[in-house]
């Protein structure tokens, strides 16, 4: 009995560093499954996804490696450089997603109330309609957010209308740059405007003879 007894004792203490090593285990799993990631570690995996990954050996890296968003590698000369694993890239992916979906949500709701709201003024209104121009002596595809026309069948009193929707302030500044694009847009119109989220720009940014609505300034700010 006294042989059975140690020898059961000695198993229970054998098995109990076992037991420990496994729980601690899966405790530093879920620590670094929990780990917070913010800006600066999106930042610099974005940085090393696009340079020859060079390491920085700082905390940020650090982290990186411990959730299994980076990785070391070695070549042939023993040279240690870092890689995006694909747990990084899907990472990347679904935070480029999510912001884009964002984006993309708040500029197609103002499309859509701008288009409704020329239906209710008794327009025709098209959204994302591709329309062919001749500018100078070139031919392009222009393809405003919404374009417009009265309801009649006689070509003088159409009044074709485009409505250029804006939320972000980059593409305010781009579409801005695009001198073609307006000069496509007023060779078929009579007029443009500019409709933008509240805080993105001024009215005096958009150039003539483009014009600036702000009827739709409360639903731009939603």
């Amino acid at each position: 009995m006294r042989r059975r007894r140690a020898a059961g004792a000695r198993t229970g203490a054998g098995s109990r560093p076992r037991r420990l090593t496994r729980c601690l285990g899966v405790s530093k799993l879920a620590i670094i499954s929990a780990m917070p990631l913010g800006a600066p570690h999106h930042r610099r995996l974005r940085q090393v996804r696009r340079s020859a990954g060079w390491p920085c050996h700082d905390l940020l890296e650090v982290e990186l490696l411990a959730a299994g968003l980076l990785e070391r590698v070695r070549d042939d000369c023993a040279r240690e450089t870092l890689r995006v694993t694909d747990a990084g890239v899907q990472l990347l992916l679904a935070q480029t997603l999510q912001r884009n979906r964002g984006a993309r949500d708040a500029h197609e709701a103002l499309v859509d109330r701008v288009a409704r709201e020329m239906q209710r003024a008794g327009r025709l209104a098209w959204r994302g309609l591709s329309l062919r121009a001749k500018v100078d002596e070139a031919w392009g595809v222009a393809m405003p957010d919404v374009f417009s026309i009265r309801n009649s069948t006689v070509e003088a009193y159409l009044e074709p209308v485009v409505h250029e929707i804006k939320v972000r302030r980059s593409d305010l500044l781009s579409d801005l740059k695009r001198e073609g694009k307006r000069a496509a847009y007023l060779a078929l119109l009579s007029q443009c405007w500019y409709v933008l989220k509240a805080g993105i720009g001024e009215p005096g940014e958009i150039p003539e003879p483009c014009c600036y609505d702000s009827r739709f300034l409360r639903s731009a700010r939603a």
